[in-house]
């Protein structure tokens, strides 16, 4: 296809834009808020748990997902009023909502349903000629309309395309008719032209992946801007069972329909293995499936599969046939599979073989490190390998220093300077560390200067090092406003280095409206690592910065436009008006169980009891390994490296176990409660005494017929119901100790165990929360004493009763937490103290609030209106502006 001018990309956007260039990667499409392919979102749609229905496309985005897919279509669902109350809900949480939408359906009217609430530009899926062309055009001009985008069956009055010939004829006429005769915007085409499944046993399915393949390449060759999806599972159903052998398949396939032009598609990465890890037997067989080169492909493969079981993976330190290479190839094969048992043996032999020792760093070690960038940069390789890799590059440079320094005229030159800080307040790093090692893998000179850094400290390092780049980390809400604030500072001093966004709570779309502004030099929202090297190498490249900077530039101002726009047009409530819609539970008719215990309590546990409760799915997103556990052990792309981190996790847990690294403790406290003033919740003891008061917000977004505007207090009774109620609130820590455990991997030039030691602290941190909250439910409190939940169940949130925490999206207030403080005394009990931006320290701490009331449930506050503010400021007793900057995140534009 010709090279497409700006305006001819496919733009699809939710809050935030998705614009598929010649340059973007594999867009990947979620699929779990299908009813038709999720068993648990099918139950909570036909349940209308909805809320607990958004948390499945949280996931999805939080995974990786650019576009999710939602569908409707089942037999007992009334998919019209589904797919608007979902979507409808969807547009109130802008974490989900930042992603473009999928409406997927076989019934028109659902999907037009779908059209007529979605906010953004979304992807129909699909029309197709199958019923006319008739039809196919009314449709079409339909959803041209509406603005969305289309994806196009290769399907027609005489059925599905099933051969080259027929996917080309289809597409080239659909294609036609749109452009031609409904004046659709080619670059809004995507083709779906069929993926079937290959190795049936019969004949006429030999070539279903090669006419892809060949159908793909002839599509984007020769209907111009046009896109090509699928989805990609079906090509491996013969093998339903076979896990290993699907996911080369899945990876295979997947590799050779990129190369002819494939642009995005509905693929699960929990099946899906690295190309180029593919067993080379196993991809030797399923290629010549795929591509048909052999007459009796199909029965090798079905004879390797029967043999292919397990993980088919050949010792590596047993058949050290590489250790016979050239230096060259073993210094970058050491880098890449991140060996560091020869690496100074090897670097000693480059060094005899250079004119000075320096040039075995720029020379050997920077060739080994640029195939490690393409390889993470392709997604063929990933982050835990990319940093063990950086460990044997560091072990390896520190070898050569001494040779360096003797040898006075030896310098190197770095691609860039970076100064890397968590901003003021925030204790998280782990991000941070990550993108530091990825830059430094990278060439990139790192200036780190740790947590809890002020502006002041920040503007002087930047200064005095006369670095390139700064780099800006946080973790929790009151980060942004710093980030924003120091924007102002660099401003105002007239600096202009560029700066990079990243962490858990920032976003592109706050980057563009809330940062940018404030700054007239470069802003850039990154949001992952693998990300960073790209940008950073269009920072500091005299050849793009100026270009690069401002296209960013404009693409923020018209995200930051768009989103004000649409805040401006959304429909919300009077914070009275919410209220005479608060959640109304039956009190009349309900007693709250009295707890067992009543007061404050200190806890510690062994951390081996706390083993089996830690959630593995979210240290895998840590290492950037997208996918549930355990499956994902098994995934066909990040399975290998997902077995090979978890196998490091285990052996770090039994030196946590055994050596007693870490300690647990927590305190938790059980009071007499009760709601006062519609949104507040007053906790006495057991005379009566006032202890404290939590000031819960209320969500004030318009909601639909029989959908409440909820608050936490809507959960306890009511002082005027003459019901006394209980609620509950704790800390736990399995944080003391990791700091100074990781700074000793680090001195060790060790960054791997250094992130390792503080993600493994964060889960058991989770798991004591989780461990203690069963505790409460099932003893402590024992409103659910007959509670018999798996740990999954518990994953899941199954259980009765709901711990939310200040900072998340129930209670997004961080100002909540001193009045935890002062109600359990957890200073003075545990140590764990907080932050001036109200960050617990150590970092590897978990507080919350608990709630028994078998109604309680998860939400998301969402966006609030300054009258909400000042109401909250006067029960607070502080002023409005104090109010405001705390919660500035929340409060619409």
């Amino acid at each position: 296809m010709a090279d497409a001018d700006c305006n001819k990309y496919l733009k699809l956007s939710g809050l935030e834009p998705l614009i598929v260039t010649p340059e973007t990667n594999f867009v990947n499409v979620g699929e779990r808020t299908n009813v038709t392919g999720s068993r648990k979102f099918l139950r909570l749609i036909k349940e209308e748990r909805y809320e607990e229905a958004l948390d499945v496309a949280r996931a999805q985005v939080e995974g990786g997902a650019q576009i999710i897919d939602i569908n409707m279509d089942e037999g007992m669902l009334d998919g019209v009023h589904a797919m608007t109350t979902f979507l409808n809900l969807i547009a109130s949480e802008p974490d989900i909502s930042r992603v473009p939408l999928m409406i997927d359906s076989s019934k028109w009217e659902i999907i037009e349903a779908g059209l007529k609430v979605a906010q953004g530009k979304s992807v129909v899926n699909s029309i197709s000629l199958k019923e006319g062309e008739a039809n196919f055009i009314h449709q079409a001009k339909l959803v041209k309309r509406y603005g969305a985008a289309v994806i196009v069956m290769a399907f027609d009055e005489n059925g599905q395309a099933d051969s080259y010939e027929r996917r080309i004829e289809i597409c080239k006429r659909s294609y036609d008719v749109l452009v031609d005769k409904v004046g659709f915007p080619a670059e809004d085409i995507i083709f779906d032209p069929n993926i079937f499944p290959v190795a049936t046993g019969m004949d006429e399915h030999k070539l279903n992946a090669l006419d892809f393949f060949r159908a793909t390449k002839w599509i984007r060759e020769n209907l111009p801007y046009a896109h090509v999806s699928g989805g990609v599972s079906n090509v491996s159903f013969s093998f339903r069972g076979n896990d290993k052998v699907r996911e080369a398949m899945h990876s295979a396939f997947l590799y050779h329909a990129i190369q002819n032009g494939m642009t995005m598609g509905i693929v699960n990465p929990e099946m899906l293995e690295v190309y180029d890890s593919i067993d080379k037997v196993l991809l030797e067989h399923v290629e010549d499936v795929l591509l048909n080169r052999r007459d009796d492909a199909t029965e090798r493969l079905l004879d390797l599969a029967e043999t292919f079981k397990g993980d088919y993976k050949a010792n590596e330190k047993a058949v050290q046939e590489w250790r016979a290479l050239p230096v060259q190839e073993r210094l970058t094969h050491a880098l890449v599979k991140g060996v560091d048992e020869f690496i100074e043996i090897d670097v000693e032999e480059a060094r005899q073989l250079a004119v000075k020792p320096i040039q075995v760093i720029e020379i050997n070690l920077m060739a080994g490190m640029n195939v490690v960038g393409d390889l993470f940069g392709s997604g063929k390789m990933f982050l835990p390998q990319v940093v063990k890799s950086a460990r044997v590059m560091k072990k390896a440079v520190a070898y050569l220093l001494p040779y360096i320094e003797a040898e006075k005229d030896g310098t190197s030159q770095s691609a860039g300077k970076i100064l890397m800080a968590t901003v003021k307040g925030d204790v998280h790093d782990i991000g941070k560390n990550i993108v530091s090692v990825v830059l430094g893998c990278n060439n990139y000179e790192i200036v780190d200067l740790g947590v809890m850094v002020s502006p002041e400290k920040i503007i002087e390092m930047a200064i005095n090092e006369n670095v390139d780049i700064i780099g800006l980390s946080g973790l929790i809400t009151p980060s942004l406003d710093e980030m924003v604030y120091l924007a102002k500072e660099l401003d105002k001093l007239n600096i202009k280095i560029p700066i990079m966004i990243g962490g858990a709570t920032t976003s592109r779309a706050h980057t563009a409206v809330k940062i940018a502004p404030e700054y007239r030099e470069t802003v850039v929202h990154v949001n992952d690592a693998s990300r960073a090297v790209t940008v950073a190498g269009n920072l500091v490249n005299a050849n793009t910065k100026l270009e690069y900077s401002k296209a960013l530039r404009s693409e923020y101002d018209e995200l930051r436009e768009g989103y004000l726009n649409r805040s401006r047009d959304k429909n919300f409530l009077t914070i009275e008006q919410a209220r005479a819609n608060k959640l109304k539970l039956d009190w009349e008719n309900f007693t709250p169980k009295k707890p067992t215990f009543i007061g404050v309590k200190t806890i510690e546990v062994d951390v081996e009891t706390l083993v089996p409760y830690i959630d593995w799915t979210p240290f895998f997103r840590t290492w950037e390994l997208f996918g549930k556990y355990p499956a994902i052990l098994t995934d066909e792309i990040v399975g290998e490296q997902a077995q090979d981190v978890f196998k490091d996790a285990k052996a770090m847990l039994d030196v946590i176990l055994k050596e007693n690294k870490l300690t647990a403790k927590g305190i938790y406290g059980i009071f007499p409660a009760n709601t006062i003033n519609d949104d507040d919740i007053e906790l006495c003891d057991e005379n009566g005494k006032k202890l404290q008061t939590f000031l819960t917000l209320r969500q004030q977004s318009q909601k639909t017929k029989g959908a409440f505007n909820l608050a936490l207090a809507d959960f306890v009774a009511p002082k005027d119901s003459g019901k006394t109620d209980y609620m509950g609130a704790f800390c736990v820590t399995t944080g003391f100790g990791v700091d100074e455990w990781a700074a000793e991997f680090e001195k060790n030039l060790d960054d791997y165990n250094s992130i390792m030691v503080k993600a493994l602290a964060d889960r058991l941190a989770e798991a004591f929360a989780e461990y203690l909250h069963e505790k409460v439910r099932t003893e402590i409190w024992g409103y659910a004493s007959e509670e018999h939940l798996s740990k999954q169940d518990l994953i899941e949130e199954e259980y009765k009763g709901i711990r939310p925490a200040p900072g998340y999206p129930a209670c997004p207030d961080h100002l909540e937490k001193p009045t935890i403080w002062k109600l359990l005394n957890v200073e003075e009990a545990i140590g764990v103290t907080l932050t001036e931006s109200m960050a617990m320290w150590p970092a590897s701490s978990v507080s919350g609030y608990y709630f028994g009331n078998p109604e309680s449930k998860y939400f998301g506050l969402g966006k609030i209106k300054e009258d909400q503010v000042v109401d909250y400021a006067k029960r607070r007793s502080i002023p409005t502006e104090k109010a405001m900057k705390w919660l500035n995140p929340n409060i619409a534009d």
